[in-house]
């Protein structure tokens, strides 16, 4: 059985059991496992070990408990939009520079642990809804948002070329998918999926890995 698992914050956490990884949550892991099973049944174990919050930091943090000793045979890691919007206010988010940075110290660790796993990356994505949008208080709160998850899109992208990863591309989805609906139909505060936008990632999740 192929073993699964997915890594990152709050959008992939999803409200997983922490004491069951047969319940992933109700997010796009949950979607996945549920495609998976029908479509092969008994081929694919699915694990969760998102935690909301998190940072790329943070998922450093955990490498050794909540990735290499798991030994998954495909780990696929969403992560970046705290280390921009962790910036706001608390002044702890993580600058471009240093997520690649801890994200390219991840895939190596991870790699030198497990050379035959197959490594799965998820562009960060942000729409303009109640969460992200600019007030009267904070006028560049939009523009922030777009531009620094902008940048961490570009290294997530760089982090999959330089590990030969797949690379999940969901900015230009939600874009598109944000004309023929409102943004709050799919991310309902502009950072969190509805199921709908949980759906949508993972349709193109699958898609990427050709499943």
């Amino acid at each position: 059985m192929t073993r699964i698992l997915f890594q990152g914050d709050s959008i992939t956490d999803a409200g997983r059991d922490r004491n069951n990884d047969e319940n992933p949550g109700t997010g796009y892991p949950s979607f996945v496992k549920g495609r998976l099973g029908v479509d092969y049944p008994g081929a694919y174990e699915v694990i969760n070990r998102a935690v909301s919050g998190d940072r790329v930091v943070d998922v450093y943090a955990r490498i050794k408990r909540d990735i290499i000793n798991l030994k998954p045979d495909i780990l696929s890691i969403l992560i970046g939009i705290n280390d921009v919007w962790h910036e706001i206010g608390g002044h702890n988010g993580v600058d471009a520079d240093k997520y690649f940075m801890v994200y390219d110290l991840i895939l190596k660790e991870v790699r030198a642990a497990l050379p035959d796993v197959k490594l799965v990356i998820l562009e960060p994505f942000v729409l303009e809804a109640s969460a992200t949008c600019a007030t009267e208080e904070a006028p560049d709160r939009w523009e922030y948002f777009k531009t620094e998850c902008a940048k961490r899109a570009v290294m997530a992208k760089r982090i999959a070329e330089k590990h030969s990863a797949v690379f999940v591309p969901l900015q230009d989805a939600f874009d598109a998918a944000a004309k023929t609906a409102p943004s709050s139909w799919w991310l309902r505060d502009g950072v969190h999926p509805t199921s709908v936008g949980h759906e949508l990632i993972a349709r193109h999740w699958v898609k990427a890995l050709g499943l």
